[in-house]
């Protein structure tokens, strides 16, 4: 039993037994992965009562709850939903001031510690002491790191830990903090400053705060006149950080501190989640635990079968499966959209078995690791909406039905080579008159778990789009969508808000990365008024993370740079129509001098024109324009010349559209290696000196050439 202290409030000998924690969801409103307030409220409720043998949870999911008779009795209430005006507590406001004066606990995680200031702000300052006030709080997604954290019973078992999630900061409080015990505290870095003022984004109190390297607190706790305790947590937005063992033990440990309830000196025991477990939480299953537990997914896992798109035009409706499964042991069958949405896209698995010299095994036979369905359920023998499995409106014995966005995981019992199958849309689909002539789904055999580049995908359709890991912005999808060959290994190396936007990158001898960011290109011309940067990211620590970021130079002057080279102390920016020279004399890591080197070359706010400098082996420099380059001028302004006597010119005499050049680092000795590219981006030259880059050659028809660069010529 645990004796707290007295600046912690009465002491508490009362165990978890008889306590009910009320679990309010709001309606999922983001993509897959994000504001998963239903799947997050049904995780968090399963593990508290798991990990506190005693306590009970109730769990209310889309608003809410119109029968106030679920509060009866219970110790805690948490809320998890979307916040500001539209926060549905501003309607039950006094209901639920009613259940804090009989001194029960309350929590409230991410979006919902945002109210309206006035009425609403006034009651958050009373039950939790502080909340997320427009036009003075913020909401920027960032690494933040907490490196001490304060002895609470919230932070029993808890070790410094830092993670990236939207974490919104300087909350309104209590003044001077009254009865309000900040539980995370981090200092936000300059970068979740680089947005504008606005409601949510930015205002001169919190640029200032930052400024001054304040702490920021993004979780705190509250004790009550009344009794009662309260709890706020910013956290929350990424549903997979659930799979934090700190951030997850430190909610779980609030939530039992809330309601009164003994935290373990070691803080609320759970086991670390797999993916599929926090994909049941959403779609409110259990995962089986009879099956076993899947490998971890691993980048770059390719499928053995990928049909193309099964339309209601498909012949039969349906496609044959038949894939070499030797060695493998597991199977995942992903039925996603075909792109345009996930509308009546019923799909199902006909007669699925495996073959081989154990002769043949149906797969409805064995029991799934984990099976997920973007509408309904996965059902055995049945479509997803419990009926007959028809395809092509012929009757499937047996099978799998189940809906886009879908996967199913199985553990493949030894003796077994194959797997065959006939993959296609169920008649419930395809037979309804509003959308069943859009019925289009990809079927996908996995040898391998695909992980996010698939799981991202499930409910992602919508009206418009294939969703998928593709669509999402999140960091923990970016490697989703890579191909990445098994000898090379691809990590995230930075993120926004570290960094938005990157157009160009160089590598310096100390293995810094310097990335042209770029905001003010086109219809965002201006949005970022002190001008465009040059940023030096670097990883400090070897974990191959960005841990340091720095400002090498800002201006107007650098507005769309496409391209960087760093040599030393000079650093060679092309922004077009200008190339320009940086000199960091004192080498500060800021440009202390700047210089042209061409001029007049290429059309302002076009990335069809100046390129990256390139340094060749032969200390020459390589660079290219598109063809909006049209001429390429000297830092005086004149016209250059090249060495053949020819005014480098888009102008037929002789050149057309985009050129590759080679010149000194002077910009003297100026040649045309190559010309009529359409828009050439960053020349390359290899070990034997050839020259090679890529041309986009045409939007319409997705065409990109790889050219080798051959001298003279002409590659219209």
């Amino acid at each position: 039993m645990l004796a707290f202290f007295s600046s912690l409030g009465a002491p508490s000998f009362v165990a978890a037994a008889d306590k009910t924690v009320v679990f309010v969801a709001g309606r999922d409103s983001h993509g897959f992965g994000s504001h998963e307030h239903g799947g997050g409220c049904r995780y968090l409720a399963a593990t508290l009562e798991k990990g506190l043998p005693g306590i009970k949870t109730r769990v209310h999911a889309g608003g809410w709850p119109k029968d106030p008779s679920i509060f009866d009795g219970a110790a805690a209430v948490v809320l998890y939903m979307d916040g500001g005006g539209g926060h549905p507590v501003n309607r039950h406001l006094e209901e639920l001031d009613k259940l804090m004066k009989k001194g029960i606990g309350l929590a409230c995680i991410h979006y919902a510690v945002e109210v309206p200031k006035g009425k609403s702000g006034n009651y958050f300052l009373d039950w939790i002491g502080g909340y997320f006030e427009a036009h003075w709080s913020v909401n920027p997604h960032w690494i933040a790191e907490f490196k001490k954290l304060p002895k609470h019973p919230i932070t029993s078992g808890v070790k410094p830990f830092k993670l990236n999630d939207e974490w919104y900061f300087h909350m309104r409080f209590r003044d001077k903090l009254e009865g309000v015990t900040p539980i995370l505290s981090a200092v936000a870095p300059e970068s979740t400053m680089r947005r504008r003022n606005g409601a949510h984004s930015g205002n001169a109190a919190v640029r200032a705060s930052v400024a001054k390297g304040d702490l920021q607190h993004v979780a705190w706790a509250r004790e009550r006149p009344d009794g009662g305790r309260g709890f706020g947590f910013t956290g929350g937005h990424v549903h997979w950080n659930w799979g934090d063992e700190n951030f997850r033990k430190l909610v779980l440990n609030a939530i039992a501190w809330v309601a009164k309830a003994d935290v373990p000196s070691g803080g609320v025991p759970s086991a670390n989640p797999s993916k599929d477990e926090l994909v049941a939480a959403i779609k409110g299953k259990k995962v089986s635990k009879k099956a076993g537990k899947l490998t971890p997914p691993k980048p770059g896992v390719k499928p053995v079968f990928k049909s193309p798109v099964v339309t209601s035009l498909t012949p039969g409706c349906s496609i044959k499966v038949d894939v070499d499964i030797r060695g493998a042991k597991e199977l995942y069958l992903v039925a996603s959209d075909g792109g345009n949405g996930h509308s009546c896209d019923w799909a199902d698995w006909g007669e699925p078995r495996l073959v081989g010299p154990k002769g043949e095994k149906k797969l409805t036979e064995l029991k799934w690791t984990s099976a997920s369905s973007g509408f309904n359920n996965v059902r055995v023998n049945k479509n997803c909406g419990g009926d007959s499995l028809r395809i092509g409106d012929k009757d499937i014995p047996y099978g799998l039905g189940t809906h886009a966005n879908s996967v199913i995981a199985y553990k493949i019992p030894p003796g077994y080579e194959r797997f065959k199958a006939l993959a296609g849309l169920d008649n419930g689909g395809t037979e309804q008159g509003a959308c069943g002539n859009a019925s289009s789904v990809q079927f996908m055999v996995y040898t391998g778990n695909p992980g996010s580049a698939v799981l991202t995908s499930i409910g992602g359709g919508g009206g418009g789009g294939g969703g998928g890991a593709a669509d999402s912005r999140e960091p923990g999808d970016a490697l989703a969508g890579l191909d990445v060959h098994a000898d090379l290994d691809a990590t995230l190396f930075a993120s926004e808000p570290t960094i938005v936007s990157p157009t160009n990158l160089d590598i310096d001898h100390r293995g810094r990365v310097w990335i042209c960011e770029v905001v003010n290109y086109r219809r965002n011309n201006g949005r970022r008024p002190e001008g465009d940067r040059i940023v030096i990211l670097e990883d400090s620590d070897g974990d191959g993370v960005s841990d340091k970021s720095k400002v090498f130079y800002q201006g107007r002057d650098i507005d769309s740079a496409m391209g960087i080279v760093v040599l030393g102390n000079k650093v060679i920016v092309s922004c077009a129509p200008n190339v320009f020279v940086f000199h960091d004399d004192d080498g500060d890591d800021k440009a202390d001098r700047k210089e042209l080197l061409f001029t007049k070359t290429g059309a302002p706010q076009h990335d069809h024109s100046t390129h990256s400098i390139v340094f060749g082996p032969d200390g020459k420099f390589y660079w290219n324009v598109g063809n909006t380059g049209r001429h390429v001028h000297d830092a005086k302004g004149t016209i250059i010349t090249d060495i053949d006597g020819n005014e480098v010119r888009d102008n037929g005499k002789p050149y057309f559209g985009g050129m590759v050049f080679r010149c000194n680092a002077d910009g003297s000795e100026f040649e045309v290696l190559g010309h009529n590219f359409r828009n050439n981006y960053e020349a390359t030259v290899d070990s034997l000196g050839a020259v090679w880059q890529s041309d986009n050659d045409d939007d319409g028809n997705r065409g990109v050439r790889i050219n080798y660069v051959m001298e003279f010529g002409n590659y219209g």
